[in-house]
């Protein structure tokens, strides 16, 4: 296998060169009748063939190249167009020939080598029709490759119409490569030429690649340089971020700093109030002893009031408590009137359409009623006059019998009694034949008039009966108006009732608002006014004198604030307390206020 990969190399060399040397001394133009050329393709297909695999068939043994050149119109989708014209010619019943066929139209295209070498790129798909040790898969393959770059300098002009490609016999011809000594000294100038001129298109197919490759970089470069600018977008976009987050981080730290320094002051101040407090204690420890026995009478005294006072308290929470679950009743109350008027409303809505619904019906039915009545009494009116027609018709026809009667016994008469006048009857007669057919003619059309009539009547009978149908649906739709209109009453009935209901229900609701007002009002007065602790008041909250033994603190049951028995000696009845309480002097005259004008016109 190696020799025969050596032996069709160097041929495949030979008749490379010995093409391209007649080629130059024919000006590069070469037809399918030279010979070099067909020696050329005939080595071409020697090399297809070597290490081939052979298929087995029910007809025999395929080893055919036509199936790997196949292969090259879907690694490379510019050699479709040589793959179906090879399958369109008529000519071509056998692979070979198909084969032959495509090496011919791919030297024409001057892409032969382009084509092998995509074959030899993909190895594992010809691994399928050669052996592994076959001049394909092997490294002469690539050389041959580089060989064939040097026949793109050549323009071949074949004709594959009229060739027998499939029965060709390919055999080499080595006379054409065996030469005397002489010839080949005297062409060393020529090949040198030869030599210049491979040398040069190889240059040039280097160049081509080498510019395909250098758009291919220069579109990778293109593709870097654009994701190289969004990802120093993406960079500029968090180097910002950051800078904005290590400013948010040093104005966390100033502020806590901040707090800290505040907390460290707040500290020291409460440790120095503490330090205050402990000697005022100190120092008045010794007269709150003294008057720890006074103290302990009032505490007393205080301790009824107080269980007075939280008696009455959890009256107040119970009061409150009641008046929250009234509020919820109240407002759950209302949210379903409210459902309730919207339903009414929708309801109300819906009659409202019925009625206008059945108000057009009845328009529409009035109006084809009146139309109907006229069609009948237009019909009515024809039928009298077709049936005057027929009573005219009938008379006629009787006129007409009579005097035929009277003609025949006329005649009869006068046969009797003329009976040698004949001609003179005879004549009469014809006459009187013509006079009976012209007769029997009328007759014939008044019979048809007649029958025309009868149908006519026959029609008016059938519109007749349709129209009495109508009628009869007039009749129930009048029934269906009327059960409408009773309905509409027993609506209107319902609508009435449900609108008095909701006046009722709108007294109903507008009596609850006022005691809901009112209930607002009572928790406004409960939740605005703070009950203040004994502890917090030193001082009466209207003359700012100092509370002591002698003056004694009391609560406004109004505001909550704490007063002298002077500012606070007044009673009275507030929504929260049914019984009069204590109040303070300012809480007095407002609420006298609100009294009178509530009272007042």
């Amino acid at each position: 296998m190696m020799e025969e990969r050596t032996n069709l190399m160097h041929m495949m060399k030979l008749s490379i060169k010995v093409l391209l040397q007649s080629a130059l001394s024919l000006g590069r133009s070469l037809d399918a009748d030279h010979a070099p050329l067909q020696q050329f393709f005939v080595v071409m297909e020697h090399c297809l063939k070597h290490g081939l695999k052979v298929k087995k068939s029910f007809i025999g043994q395929n080893k055919s190249f036509f199936g790997p050149l196949e292969l090259v119109e879907k690694l490379c989708p510019e050699a479709s167009d040589i793959a179906t014209s090879v399958r369109n010619l008529p000519e071509l019943k056998t692979a070979v020939g198909r084969g032959r066929a495509w090496l011919y139209l791919a030297l024409m295209q001057k892409k032969l080598a382009d084509y092998l070498k995509v074959l030899i790129d993909n190895k594992h798909l010809l691994s399928e029709f050669y052996e592994p040790e076959a001049l394909m898969m092997e490294e002469e393959g690539m050389v041959i490759v580089g060989l064939l770059v040097g026949l793109n300098v050549l323009d071949a002009n074949l004709c594959l119409k009229g060739e027998d490609l499939d029965s060709q016999v390919g055999v080499i011809d080595f006379s054409l490569y065996l030469k005397d000594v002489q010839d080949l000294d005297g062409g060393k100038e020529h090949e040198r030429i030869t030599d210049v001129l491979d040398q040069k298109n190889y240059v040039e197919e280097l160049n081509r690649h080498l510019s395909c490759t250098v758009g291919d970089l220069q579109t990778k470069i293109d593709g870097l340089e654009k994701t190289n600018s969004k990802l120093q977008e993406e960079l500029s976009a968090a180097t910002d971020r950051i800078c904005s987050l290590q400013e948010e981080q040093q104005q966390l730290r100033e502020q806590n700093e901040l707090i800290r320094e505040r907390s460290e002051k707040r500290v020291e101040i409460t440790k120095q109030d503490t330090k205050v407090e402990l000697e005022t204690y100190k120092q008045t420890r010794q007269g709150l002893d003294e008057m720890y026995s006074d103290v302990w009478k009032q505490l007393k005294a205080e301790k009824k009031a107080r269980l007075e006072l939280e008696k009455e308290l959890e009256l107040q929470i119970g009061m409150k408590t009641e008046m929250e679950i009234a509020m919820k009743l109240l407002e759950k109350d209302t949210h379903e009137k409210q459902d309730t008027l919207v339903a009414l409303r929708q309801q109300l809505e819906d009659v409202k359409a019925i009625n206008l619904q059945m108000f057009h019906r009845v328009q529409n039915a009035e109006s084809s009623l009146q139309q109907k009545n006229e069609a009948i009494t237009s019909f009515e009116e024809k039928t009298n006059q077709v049936m005057s027609s027929m009573k005219q018709m009938e008379e006629r026809l009787q006129h007409s019998e009579r005097a035929r009667r009277g003609a025949e016994e006329r005649s009869h008469t006068l046969q009797q009694e003329l009976g040698g006048r004949t001609s003179a009857l005879q004549q009469q007669l014809a006459q009187l034949h013509e006079q009976c057919s012209s007769l029997e003619k009328e007759l014939k059309s008044e019979k048809e008039q007649r029958q025309a009539l009868q149908r006519e009547l026959q029609r008016e009978k059938d519109t007749s009966s349709l129209l009495r149908a109508e009628l009869q649906q007039v009749q129930g739709l009048k029934k269906e108006l009327r059960e409408l209109q009773e309905e509409k009453a027993e609506l209107q009935k319902v609508c009435d009732e449900q609108e008095q209901a909701l006046q009722e229900m709108g007294l109903h609701l507008s009596q609850s608002k006022l005691k809901m007002e009112d209930i607002k009002e009572v928790n406004k007065a409960l939740k605005g006014h703070t009950w203040l602790k004994d502890d917090e008041a030193t001082h009466c909250k209207q003359c700012e004198k100092e509370f002591s033994i002698s003056r004694r603190k009391h609560h406004c049951r109004n505001c909550g604030h704490i007063f002298c028995n002077t500012c606070s000696s007044n009673e009275l009845a507030l929504p929260s307390y049914p019984k009069p309480v204590r109040v303070c002097d300012s809480c007095h005259t407002l609420l006298l206020q609100r009294c009178s004008s509530s009272t007042g016109p």
